[in-house]
């Protein structure tokens, strides 16, 4: 595996594997590398001849008073893991070499970004929008595989390659949970032995809410409830709980015939805050 900090050697690589016919799959990541993470890697893998894999800690979807200085790296470990999984090149830009002094672009993609993480997060997507859109430039890959736990954040990025004209495909990868439910993120380390007792009931109170909600009930009522389950089940604060049309992400007030609906939450555990989301219908008993 290449270990690749320098543009000019990454565009140099990537030009003579396209000159050569390889089709290119791409995983954008922020390190600190899960069974999430690998399983994105294993779906490019076998879809692809060649392999990238960036690890890079955005600050620009950071806001000041959030987690970047204390955000889980591991870089030895990291490239460990990549090597066993056959990939052909990790890519570990500088901060100096993303974003210049006085860079002064920004990436902005309305429409699915609205409401949701960006009431209490109003400059994420901003940053996930532009680093993505850059790394798609330096990598030039024919796909790039995203998990389905960033909900949001997957219909953001397919919006700007549809409204951007972007040469890339964008492939999605389901939810990857632990045993008990909770969805596998690099911040669950945050959490302590008695706040991961609890995070798993933010999965159960999703699935047993699309359940409900699937067959066109109010959604309102609902969703209420289920906010009251999760503050009695142990967690401090629920930023949202709302049902959205799975494809644009627009407000629902219920199933309707042949409607995809997703449920979608973030609620906090101390100074934790995990998110979630599972379709409504629900794709199968405990589907996510």
């Amino acid at each position: 595996m290449q270990v690749v900090r320098a543009l000019t050697e990454l565009r140099r690589t990537v030009e003579e594997w396209r000159r050569a016919g390889a089709r290119i799959g791409f995983v954008p990541t922020m390190g600190a590398l899960h069974e999430g993470h690998l399983a994105l890697v294993r779906l490019a893998r076998a879809r692809a001849d060649r392999v990238v894999v960036s690890i890079y800690v955005n600050p620009t979807q950071f806001a000041p008073h959030e987690d970047f200085a204390r955000y889980p790296r591991d870089e030895a470990g990291d490239l460990a893991k990549l090597r066993a999984l056959a990939v052909d090149l990790a890519y570990l830009p500088a901060h100096e070499d993303m974003y210049a002094p006085d860079h002064a672009s920004w990436v902005m993609v309305e429409g699915p970004s609205e409401g949701l993480c960006s009431l209490t997060r109003p400059h994420f997507f901003r940053g996930v929008a532009t680093v993505v859109a850059k790394l798609f430039h330096r990598v030039r890959p024919h796909f790039a595989v995203f998990g389905e736990k960033d909900f949001q954040q997957l219909r953001v990025v397919e919006r700007m390659v549809r409204d951007l004209d972007m040469d890339v495909e964008v492939v999605p990868h389901p939810v990857v949970r632990e045993a008990d439910g909770l969805a596998l993120s690099s911040r669950n380390v945050y959490l302590s032995p008695d706040q991961r007792r609890v995070a798993p009931a933010l999965y159960r109170t999703l699935v047993e809410t699309a359940r409900l909600l699937a067959d066109g009930r109010p959604a309102a009522p609902e969703l209420a409830a289920a906010t009251d389950r999760l503050r009695a089940a142990g967690f401090d604060r629920v930023d949202y709980l709302e049902l959205r049309e799975s494809a644009t992400l627009r407000p629902l007030e219920r199933i309707g015939p042949a409607v995809r609906g997703r449920l979608l939450a973030a609620a906090w555990l101390g100074g934790t805050r995990l998110i979630d989301n599972v379709p409504v219908p629900p794709d199968a008993p405990g589907a996510g």
